[in-house]
């Protein structure tokens, strides 16, 4: 049975959770649990000292002992799937929450509650920690796509239609209006994503809780019109989005000014040199509905099978998610905190500010373990029409291809 435990009802204090890893009632119990309690936590390079600072705070606070394991970010989740039932992982691990449903599926996470915590977080980031109603993660980071925009070319203003940015692109005099990597002729549904959500067709329904279910939400008239944009948008239609362009030609194209817009993350930025003026704004609608882009979002998970799982909580909730450790974090590691002051503190560049304003119009990527059987199906399709396929006919086989995989 998984555990809740409510901190900010409960007023739980490390001494509290220190007396409860004794398995007694005495003071002599509880002194021996000060000295020997363990916390193992994994961790990459990036966030190695942040979690040490918190760590070292806990520490010199409980008595307890805290061993900082430092691994590939590549190696965590295999690593912690195939470990934790043997009963070598450990008590914490940093991940992604796409990882979410692996893990889940596995059993080898547990249940976590920030209590009065939870409203320092954005809203996005404590819904990609959540599967079935269930929070799972201490979140720390988010990252997303938006429209960057050359502000020597088209101004800073952000458009906020389709319609309106391609207008003001025409207008720059630019060889193109706009770019967007396609992956080449792969097709490539990620960057994609604020367009089809903005006509209402998303990937999978999210329920109540923000969890995704396994229905399929982007067939019928919304997915349809979706399919109908990109195909008029596509070779056959007015050229805007090409099967041409990769990551590296988009990038090229919006560097050297032949492009004023483009849809990317800020792993990007660095690759414009040569634009002298950059703005970042949420990705305009094209459909009518907000844009709503994925985001992804990182944070620390807790173990199923740790031995001092009460004490993994507190070191999770009252030593990493605080302010001064989620702003360690975000220096160790410069991504767009989930904490929502710093956030706001840091969004004091425009730049961040904008990726942060698309992330907050965003949704989280799905982490269910159905949205494997997604991609290639899905990807194909959208290549398929920007190439000239019939659009409608084309987007319905991939839906229905997809619900197949899903259910199947």
């Amino acid at each position: 049975m998984r555990k809740q435990i409510a901190f900010g009802a409960l007023a739980l204090t490390a001494a509290v959770v220190l007396a409860g890893c004794a398995a007694g009632g005495s003071s002599e119990e509880s002194s021996e649990a000060d000295s020997s309690a363990k916390l193992v936590i994994w961790t990459d390079e990036e966030r190695q000292t942040a979690v040490k600072d918190a760590a070292k705070a806990f520490e010199e606070e409980t008595g307890a002992t805290v061993e900082i394991v430092k691994k590939n970010f590549e190696d965590l989740r295999n690593d912690f799937i195939a470990q934790v039932p043997t009963g070598e992982g450990p008590d914490i691990t940093v991940g992604a929450h796409d990882w979410l449903g692996a893990l889940v599926a596995a059993g080898v996470v547990d249940t976590i509650d920030l209590g009065d915590k939870a409203s320092e977080f954005e809203p996005v980031a404590l819904e990609a920690m959540t599967y079935d109603g269930q929070l799972y993660a201490l979140p720390y980071s988010l990252e997303t796509i938006a429209l960057v925009q050359n502000v020597d070319l088209v101004g800073a203003d952000a458009p906020a239609t389709w319609d309106e940015m391609i207008q003001k692109g025409l207008a720059s005099g630019a060889e193109r209006p706009f770019v967007i990597n396609t992956a080449g002729e792969t097709g490539d549904g990620y960057t994609m994503y604020g367009f089809q959500t903005s006509f209402g067709a998303p990937v999978f329904v999210q329920d109540a809780s923000g969890s995704y279910t396994t229905e399929v939400g982007m067939g019928g008239a919304a997915g349809e019109a979706f399919a109908t944009w990109l195909g008029a948008n596509g070779t056959a239609g007015t050229g805007y989005i090409s099967t041409t362009v990769d990551y590296d030609i988009n990038n090229e194209l919006f560097n050297s000014g032949k492009a004023p817009y483009t849809i990317q993350g800020p792993w990007a930025i660095s690759a414009y040199p040569d634009v002298a003026n950059i703005a970042v704004n949420p990705i305009p609608s094209a459909g009518g509905e907000t844009a709503a882009p994925f985001v992804g979002v990182q944070g620390f998970y807790l173990s199923s099978q740790s031995k001092n799982a009460l004490l993994a909580q507190e070191f999770l909730v009252n030593y990493l998610g605080t302010e001064e450790a989620q702003r360690a974090l975000y220096e160790a590691d410069p991504r767009i905190p989930a904490w929502s002051t710093l956030a706001s503190e840091v969004a004091s560049d425009p730049v961040i500010a904008g990726f942060l304003a698309s992330a907050q119009n965003g949704v989280p990527m799905p982490s269910i373990p159905e949205m494997g059987s997604v991609w290639d199906l899905w990807n194909a399709a959208q290549s398929q029409i920007i190439s000239g396929a019939d659009p409608v006919s084309t987007w319905n086989t991939m839906v229905s291809d997809v619900q197949a995989a899903v259910e199947g």
